[in-house]
C-alpha cells in the first residue's frame, strides 16, 4: 500500500483529495492538513511514502514544508499540487527537491497515476510544467561537460532518468534489479550533490553529463 498525506488549505479540495485517495486501491490515506506548521512531527508519526503539497497556505507554506521534509525525511516523495505555474515557484520547488509538479486542474485519475508513478521512481509533471522546464534549459545552454566521476553504468542510469523512465523501466532496460537501480541512484545523488530525481535530471542536462 502506498501511504499518502495531503497538505491543502482549501477545505473543499482537501476533502475531495481525501475522498479520492481513500477510495483508491493500493493507497492508504494518512491524513490531510491545512498547513505545514507541524510537518516534521506529522511525517515522523505517519511516515507517508508520498505527500501532495499545496504551495500557498497560511503559517508554514508548501515550499517551506517541502524543505523541512527533504531535510528530515528525504525518502518521502513530494508532489507539488498547486494553481501556480510561474517559473519562480516551479524552479524553487524543483531546487528544494520536489519529485513532481502538478496543477490543480489535473483530473483525479491523473493524480492517482502520479502518486503511483512517483512511488515507483517517476517524476510526474503536468505537460505545461514539463514544457517550461525544457524551455528553460534550451534558453540557457551550457558548454560544460563535467562527468562528476560517474561510472559508465551510472551514466546509463542517469540518461534513462533524463528520458523520464521509472526505476522499474530502468531495471528492465538494463537487465538489473530495482534494488540495484536504487543503489546506483543513491551513488549518483552523492556524486552530483543532489537530493532528488528532478535535481539530478536538471544537473545532468545543465552540465551536459549525458
Amino acid at each position: 500500500m502506498i501511504k499518502v498525506a495531503v497538505f491543502e488549505d482549501k477545505p473543499e479540495l482537501r476533502e475531495g483529495l481525501a475522498d479520492l485517495l481513500t477510495s483508491s486501491e493500493d493507497i492508504q490515506f494518512c491524513g490531510a492538513w491545512e498547513n505545514c506548521d507541524h510537518v516534521q512531527r506529522l511525517m515522523q508519526q505517519h511516515q507517508p511514502h508520498v505527500v501532495l503539497m499545496d504551495i500557498e497556505m497560511p503559517g508554514v507554506n508548501g515550499l517551506q514544508g517541502l524543505q523541512i521534509i527533504k531535510k528530515h525525511s528525504p525518502k518521502i516523495n513530494v508532489i507539488i499540487l498547486t494553481v501556480f505555474e510561474n517559473n519562480e515557484n516551479l524552479f524553487n520547488a524543483l531546487c528544494l527537491g520536489a519529485n513532481g509538479y502538478l496543477l490543480k486542474g489535473t483530473p483525479p485519475l491523473k493524480i492517482i497515476e502520479a502518486v503511483k508513478e512517483v512511488y515507483t521512481g517517476g517524476a510526474p509533471m503536468t505537460a505545461s510544467i514539463a514544457t517550461k522546464v525544457l524551455q528553460s534549459f534550451a534558453a540557457n545552454p551550457q558548454t560544460a561537460n563535467h562527468d562528476f566521476m560517474l561510472s559508465p553504468r551510472e551514466k546509463d542510469i542517469l540518461s534513462s532518468l533524463v528520458k523520464g523512465n521509472s526505476y522499474k523501466m530502468i531495471a528492465s532496460e538494463l537487465g538489473i534489479s530495482i534494488d540495484t537501480v536504487r543503489t546506483h541512484i543513491r551513488k549518483i545523488y552523492d556524486k552530483l550533490h543532489v537530493h532528488s530525481m528532478n535535481e539530478a535530471v536538471a544537473k545532468a542536462i545543465h552540465n551536459r553529463i549525458v
